[in-house]
């Protein structure tokens, strides 16, 4: 049985692409040994961006450019091209975005354009020629001078499909930007969050400082450290993971209100929401408690949504986010109580306990008859109400045990005086009044010491220089941290914590 259906051509192997290139480059140096052009000259300073000539003359008709005779003078990589003969099209790209070029060989001169057919997509090119429109009313610069600029070596992916392996994304992230706007403006709103974020800040009186990455105790968060050796100290060291406890010494000696916008480091799981190395923005006011810190909060990311995006209304992944209703605060009982079948369960340990174990909990792994009433809320609250919180959520009071940092409440001891900020069914802030009685801190850490003892390898370390910190006096006070790549999650509505995170970590080639 015979098939008559012609071959489809073979694909181009991208080493013979990349071969050729190399040609290309390798008679660019002969003629730059001979005297002529340098191969990767550095002395052209380009005047305009694209975006800015379009925002500019995009609107103006084909005579009122021709009466103007306005200059242009672009560079970018070129990512299309289209030879016809004596003239020809090519798009150029910028950081602002891109503009067509039309390069006709009467204009640049033969030499010049004969250069041109022969450069390649990817190749960085500067322009310079006036404005004008095609039939089409496309603004376009009509070239009087085109060099090359840098000559790529690799072909770009397919212009129409760029890159459809996601992991590549992550780990090339500097192909996915020059061929996927959507990704450039993702990190785009990403810089304008963030610097809202500090505006913000500095607006309502908060001094913006730096607290070590290197510590010589980890603290701050109940979390597994990376280790590292510090040679000149011969020491273990640890990457921060929480900036917190240095930020509160910072109170004791006296600022009143301080942030860091920081890199943090944990050596846990990775997941569509969690990275190994992430930022977060935390805070500390003197004199404020959980309840300024869940107003302020709530100001603060309703700012940094309406500076990124422009509006308080947001989707994600499909369904509407409203952030201009007062965000909803509820006890972490009220929530499940709201939120699932409980009833009077919720305030019933034994309840508690037989609905865990149904859930998959176990008494030799979980301990559960050992928990707290508050503690085993906490764990039914996660597993059960958590992702049901779509709508911007503060969940407050959480156990003391499980809150080595916070104030305990004064009428209800078992629990602290501390929030979680629930949307979209994650969290993206932790806040709480400070627990500033030395004692009580001290007491509180030996607590985590026996738990990391007995095996728990993210409880935290005694940290005796930040009780003794605390033995000096801290003001009452209020902190609280956001977690800002999951707030550009939102903002952008992006599926993955890899997709906001310019290098995400990833498994290391071969």
């Amino acid at each position: 049985m015979s098939d008559n259906t012609p071959a489809a051509p073979a694909a181009t192997d991208e080493n013979q692409l990349i071969a050729e290139r190399r040609e290309k480059l390798k008679a660019l140096r002969e003629v730059q040994k001979q005297g002529g052009p340098v191969a990767f000259p550095n002395d052209f300073k380009p005047a305009d961006q694209a975006a800015g000539l379009v925002a500019a003359h995009g609107d103006k008709d084909v005579a009122a450019l021709e009466a103007q005779a306005i200059g242009a003078s672009i560079a970018g990589r070129m990512m299309l091209k289209r030879v016809m003969g004596k003239a020809s099209f090519a798009t150029l790209q910028d950081a602002s975005g891109r503009l067509q070029v039309y390069v006709a060989r009467d204009q640049v001169g033969e030499e010049s354009y004969a250069a041109f057919k022969h450069w390649d997509l990817g190749d960085i090119v500067a322009c310079e020629g006036t404005l004008f429109k095609t039939r089409t009313g496309e603004l376009t610069v009509q070239a009087t001078r085109i060099r090359l600029l840098t000559k790529s070596l690799r072909p770009m992916p397919d212009k129409f499909h760029g890159i459809s392996d996601q992991e590549l994304k992550y780990r090339q992230r500097y192909i996915d930007l020059m061929t996927d706007e959507d990704a450039r403006k993702r990190f785009i709103a990403r810089s304008r969050a963030v610097t809202s974020l500090r505006e913000f800040m500095v607006a309502h009186g908060f001094l913006e400082v730096e607290t070590p990455m290197l510590h010589p105790i980890p603290g701050g968060a109940n979390a597994r450290p990376f280790v590292t050796h510090h040679n000149a100290l011969d020491q273990e060291m640890f990457l921060r993971i929480a900036p917190e406890l240095y930020l509160k010494r910072l109170l004791v000696g006296g600022f009143d209100r301080v942030f860091e916008i920081n890199r943090n480091f944990r050596n846990e799981g990775i997941s569509v929401r969690h990275n190994p190395e992430f930022t977060m923005m935390e805070f500390y006011a003197a004199y404020w408690n959980y309840r300024d810190l869940m107003d302020f909060t709530e100001a603060l990311v309703r700012d940094a949504a309406q500076k990124a995006t422009g509006s308080l209304q947001l989707s994600y992944a499909g369904k509407p986010v409203d952030l201009s209703r007062p965000f909803e605060r509820l006890t972490i009982r009220e929530a499940i109580a709201r939120h699932t079948d409980a009833g009077d369960g919720a305030g019933d340990r034994a309840w508690l306990v037989a609905a865990l174990r149904a859930l998959g909990f176990s008494e030799e792994k979980d301990r559960l008859a050992s928990r707290s009433l508050a503690s085993l809320q906490v764990m039914y609250f996660e597993e059960t109400v958590e992702d049901k919180l779509w709508q911007p959520t503060f969940i407050m009071e959480h156990p003391t045990e499980i809150s080595p940092l916070a104030r305990a409440n004064d009428q209800r001891p078992e629990v602290t005086e501390r929030f979680e900020l629930y949307i979209t069914g994650r969290e993206f802030g932790n806040g709480f009044s400070e627990l500033n009685d030395a004692e009580d801190q001290a007491a509180r850490f030996a607590a985590q010491v026996d738990a990391k003892d007995a095996g728990d390898h993210e409880a935290m370390y005694f940290d005796h220089d930040f009780v003794r910190a605390l033995e000096y006096g801290m003001p009452p006070a209020g902190g609280c941290g956001i977690g800002i790549d999951r707030l550009v999650m939102l903002l952008t509505d992006s599926p993955s914590i890899r997709d906001v995170i310019l290098f995400p970590a990833l498994r290391r080639e071969g």
